[in-house]
C-alpha cells in the first residue's frame, strides 16, 4: 500500500510503502462501528439518578376509600401513575454501559479504518513535526500553509511545544500511536502520521 507523504508546505511529491497487513484491509463498515460505538459507550460514567416509589417524598395515607367512590383505586401519592411520583425503572448511578471488544477485533478494526482513509486520500506521511516554541499561532500557520483545517496528528513522541500549541485549536489534535482511538481516526478530516510513528503502528498492528 503506497501512502502519500507531504512536504513541509504540504504537498504530495512522492509516496511511502506502508505494509499491507495493516494500510491494505477491506473496508469492515460493520467492525468499525461496533468499535465506535464500543469506545463511546465506554467512556460514558453512570451518573444520572432517578427516584423510585419508595424515594420520592410523599404521603402514606391513603388517598381516598377503596370502594364506592367511582374512582380507579390508590393506595399513596407516589405511585409512578401520579404526578410526582416515583419512577418505574428508575437510572441508577451504577448502570454499566461498557462494551467489550476482543483485542483481536479492535487492532483489525483499527486497520480497515487506516486503509481506507488511504485508499480515500484523508491519510499521509510526513518527515517529521515539531515547533519552535509553544505558540498556537505558529501551529495555526504551519497547517494553514499546508492546507490542513481539521487534522490528527500521530507522532511517535508528542513534544511539549507541539502539545501546549495544539491543546486550544478545537479542530487538531496531536497524540501518539498508542492513543489514537477510533472516534478520532473517523471525526477528523484529514490524519497526519510521522514516519516513526507509522513505524511503531506497522510493528504493534501487523
Amino acid at each position: 500500500m503506497e501512502l502519500k507523504f507531504l512536504d513541509a508546505q504540504g504537498k504530495a511529491d512522492s509516496h511511502v510503502v506502508a505494509s499491507d497487513a495493516v494500510f491494505g484491509r477491506d473496508y469492515n463498515e460493520a467492525l468499525i462501528h461496533q468499535i465506535v460505538v464500543a469506545y463511546q459507550a465506554n467512556a460514558r460514567s453512570g451518573n444520572r439518578k432517578q427516584k423510585d416509589r419508595a424515594e420520592v417524598r410523599h404521603t402514606t395515607k391513603k388517598p381516598w376509600r377503596q370502594k364506592g367512590t367511582g374512582r380507579a383505586r390508590a393506595g399513596m401519592s407516589s405511585s409512578p401513575l401520579w404526578r410526582g411520583g416515583g419512577q418505574i425503572f428508575p437510572n441508577s448511578p451504577n448502570e454499566n454501559f461498557s462494551h467489550k471488544v476482543n483485542k483481536k477485533m479492535h487492532r483489525a478494526g483499527i486497520c480497515s479504518i487506516l486503509s481506507q482513509l488511504g485508499r480515500e486520500g484523508r491519510l499521509a506521511v510526513v518527515d517529521e513535526f515539531s515547533l519552535d516554541a509553544p505558540k498556537t499561532k505558529l501551529l495555526s500557520e504551519k497547517l494553514k500553509g499546508m492546507g490542513l483545517d481539521s487534522v490528527l496528528l500521530i507522532t511517535n513522541a508528542v513534544g511539549e511545544n507541539l502539545l501546549l500549541a495544539s491543546r486550544n485549536l478545537p479542530h487538531v489534535l496531536v497524540v501518539e500511536p498508542h492513543q489514537a482511538d477510533p472516534l478520532s481516526l473517523v471525526f477528523y478530516k484529514k490524519i497526519l502520521i510521522t514516519k516513526s510513528a507509522l513505524a511503531r503502528i506497522e510493528e504493534v498492528l501487523a
